[in-house]
This record gives structure tokens, sequence and C-alpha cells, in this order.
């Protein structure tokens, strides 16, 4: 079976945000029109999230390389208001632990034992950031055996350098992932 992942479409990782990637909210129409697709087809849907206590680790001010985002409870926290939510959904929270990283929406979340409670074995992949959160979960997704196809469409880079989000998808389909747009 057929599965969903949408990765941290955020408010502070879309334009206007603390840690904002260019265009992040562009990925929000092809993302729905995905969700509404699995919806229909009673397919599983997870929504990833950041969701950082105060003190996490990969803030600046504790040490780490990125501006204080996505902090449990916050606006910036929330989904992205235009994003569609299915009447099922599953929600994945990640990096919830202040002194563990955490960029995989596999990382510490039950979320593979889940899909395969569902004989899940395929995954869909789209969400921000391209080179960092996306580029972990279908990493992992790979590893673990599940068959990945990224939405090239429903991806963006936060390309702290410019090519980045290039490298990511290289990487990405050098590791078995598929390319797909929808």
């Amino acid at each position: 079976m057929k599965a969903l992942i949408v990765v941290d479409v955020q408010n502070d990782f879309c334009p206007g945000g603390a840690l904002a990637v260019a265009n992040g909210d562009m990925v929000v129409e092809p993302i729905n029109q995905l969700v509404k697709q699995f919806e229909a087809e009673e397919l599983p849907v997870v929504f990833t999230r950041d969701w950082h206590p105060k003190n996490h680790v990969s803030f600046k001010v504790n040490g780490g390389i990125w501006p204080i985002h996505c902090v449990a409870g916050t606006r910036g926290a929330a989904f992205h208001p235009d994003l569609y939510f299915p009447s099922v959904a599953f929600i994945v929270s990640k990096a919830t632990e202040p002194d563990m990283e955490a960029y995989s929406g596999f990382q510490g979340t039950g979320l593979a034992s889940w899909l395969r409670q569902l004989d899940v074995d395929e995954l869909v992949v789209t969400g921000l950031a391209t080179d960092y959160c996306v580029k972990n979960t279908v990493t992992d997704a790979l590893k673990l055996g599940f068959s990945v196809s990224v939405v090239e469409n429903a991806v963006k880079a936060v390309n702290v350098n410019p090519d980045d989000g290039e490298k990511a998808i290289g990487e990405m389909k050098n590791l078995g992932a598929s390319l797909i747009i929808v």
C-alpha cells in the first residue's frame, strides 16, 4: 500500500517565517492535490512537523546553526493555513527532545512501525526543506526498506549553499528514490 508524507509545511518554513524557505508556500497547492487524491483513495496521509522545545539544541542561542523556529505550540510551528487536512491524518512531531536534533520524520517517532502495521511499503514524499528534513526522511525511509517517490514540484530547499537542493535531489535519487511531478 502507498502513503503520502507531507514534511514540515509549517509557518516558520514559509515566507515571513523565522527560517523561511524561498517560495516555500509554493508547495501547498500540489500537496493539497495529492492529499485530496490520497484521501479519495482512502490511503494514509502523514504530516510531519518540527515541534521544538524552547531550549532546542539546533537554535543558535544554544550553539546550533538555526534561528529559533517551530517552537511547540507557537504560530510558527503551526501548519501553513492553506494546507488541506483530510478527515483522517497522522501527525508526527519530531525534534521534541531539547538535546537531540531530528531532521527525519522517522527519528524517534514510531512512524515506521505505524506504516508497517498498515502494510505500507511505498511512500510519496513532499514538503520542506528538500535539503534537510525531506532528504533525511527519504534517506531513512529507503534504509528501512520503503519504496520512495519524491514529488519534485512539491518540495523546496532552504539552500544554505545555492545548490544544496539540487545536491539533495541527486543524493536521494542515487539512494534509490524516484522523482515524480504532479
